[in-house]
C-alpha cells in the first residue's frame, strides 16, 4: 500500500522522510494541490454502494483505496498553477481531492478537519489549560480599556499575531515582540491583539511529538541575550538545540492535548523560566523540524517515516483512525 504526501514542490522537509520510506521500500507518491489539473488528475466514482477513486501524478497511477497513510505536510492551493487559476477552480479542486480522499480508510497525518480547528490559537491556548499545560496570562481583544487593565495587571507584556503569518505574498512572519511601558492601546480597536505576560526564560523548548513518540530539544538563552529578542526564530545565533527529557506532568499533558486535538503531530513550543517550568505557546500541526533533527540527531524524520508506514486500522475511529490513545 501507498503513503500520499501532500506538500509544495521544494519541502526539503519531507525529503528527509521520503528518505526513509524509499529506504524501507514502502511506496510513496508525492503531489502538491497546486498542480491539479496542470500534472495532476483524480477521479472518483460511487456506483452501486462502491467507492473507486483514483490519483495520478508523475506518471504513476494510484488507487485511493491502496493508500495506508495521507500526509498532509504542506500543500500549495489547489490548482494554483491551473492554464486558467480562478478562486472558483480552487474551490472546485479542493473539494474533489480532499473529498475524494477522504473516501480512502488511510491513516491521517493530520486530518484536514483537525489540522484547521487546531490552527485556531485561542483554541490551543484553552485546550492546552485544560490538559494541564501551564499557559502565560493571556488577553485577545479589541477592547483597548481591557487592554490597558491587563497591562496594569502585568506589566510586562508581549504582543503577537492571532494567526501567525501576515496575509503577503509571500507571507512574512511577524515576530513576537515586547510592549513597551507606555504604549497606547487605542489601536487595538482596530484589529485583534494578543498580549501575553512575558516569561524571563532560561531556554526555548521544541517538543515534536510523532503518535506516541515524545522527542524534545532544548535551546538555553545566552546570558548577555537582548532582552527585546523575545521571539527565538528572530534571536541571534547562540546555543545549539539539545535533546532533553520530557517532565512527566508535560509528557501526559501534551498526549492528552493530541487526543483531543485528533492529531497525530504536534509541534509544541514552550519557554522554560528559572525555576524550570515548561509554558505552553503553541502546538502547530504541521510544525518544522528539520532544523531540530539537523542540530540533535532526533530521529524524527524516521518516526514520521515509521508512522506513516504502518499498516491502515481494520476498523478507524475519529478523524486520525485514533481510539483512546495516539497511534
Amino acid at each position: 500500500m501507498t503513503v500520499l504526501i501532500l506538500t509544495c514542490e521544494e519541502d526539503v522537509t519531507a525529503d528527509m522522510v521520503v528518505v526513509h520510506l524509499n529506504a524501507t521500500g514502502v511506496p510513496v507518491v508525492r503531489v502538491d494541490p497546486a498542480d491539479l489539473t496542470a500534472g495532476v488528475a483524480l477521479s472518483g466514482e460511487y456506483v452501486h454502494g462502491r467507492f473507486r477513486g483514483h490519483l495520478s501524478a508523475g506518471g504513476r497511477l494510484v488507487s485511493i483505496g491502496g493508500l495506508r497513510s495521507v500526509w498532509v505536510r504542506r500543500p500549495g492551493v489547489p490548482a494554483a498553477r491551473a492554464a486558467q487559476p480562478s478562486a472558483w477552480l480552487t474551490e472546485e479542486a479542493a473539494q474533489a481531492l480532499y473529498g475524494t480522499l477522504r473516501g480512502s480508510d488511510a491513516r491521517w497525518m493530520n486530518h484536514p478537519d483537525a489540522a484547521r480547528r487546531a490552527r485556531h490559537k485561542p483554541w490551543q491556548l484553552r485546550l492546552a489549560q485544560r490538559c494541564g499545560l501551564p499557559v502565560p496570562a493571556t488577553l485577545i481583544t479589541t477592547f483597548p480599556r481591557a487592554a490597558r487593565e491587563f497591562a496594569e495587571r502585568y506589566p510586562d507584556l508581549v504582543v503577537k499575531p492571532v494567526s501567525g503569518a501576515h496575509p503577503q505574498d509571500p507571507p512574512r512572519a511577524v515576530p513576537t515582540s515586547r510592549v513597551a511601558p507606555d504604549t497606547d492601546f487605542s489601536a487595538v480597536a482596530f484589529g485583534p491583539t494578543l498580549l501575553q505576560r512575558r516569561i524571563a526564560k532560561r531556554a526555548d523548548i521544541r517538543l515534536t511529538v510523532v503518535g506516541e513518540r515524545m522527542l524534545a530539544a532544548r535551546k538555553a538563552a545566552a546570558v548577555d541575550a537582548d532582552p527585546e529578542e523575545v521571539d527565538v526564530r528572530f534571536a541571534a545565533p547562540g546555543s545549539p538545540w539539545q535533546p532533553v527529557e520530557v517532565p512527566p506532568r508535560i509528557a501526559s499533558a501534551a498526549r492528552s492535548y493530541l487526543v483531543e486535538a485528533e492529531l497525530a503531530y504536534g509541534a509544541f513550543d514552550f519557554v522554560e523560566d528559572v525555576d524550570g517550568t515548561w509554558w505552553f505557546l503553541e502546538c502547530n500541526q504541521s510544525g518544522q523540524f528539520g532544523f531540530v533533527e539537523v542540530e540533535t540527531g532526533q530521529p524524527i524524520a524516521r518516526a514520521i517515516a515509521e508512522w506513516l508506514a504502518r499498516p491502515v486500522p481494520e476498523q478507524p475511529s475519529h478523524l486520525n483512525g485514533l481510539d483512546s490513545t495516539v497511534r
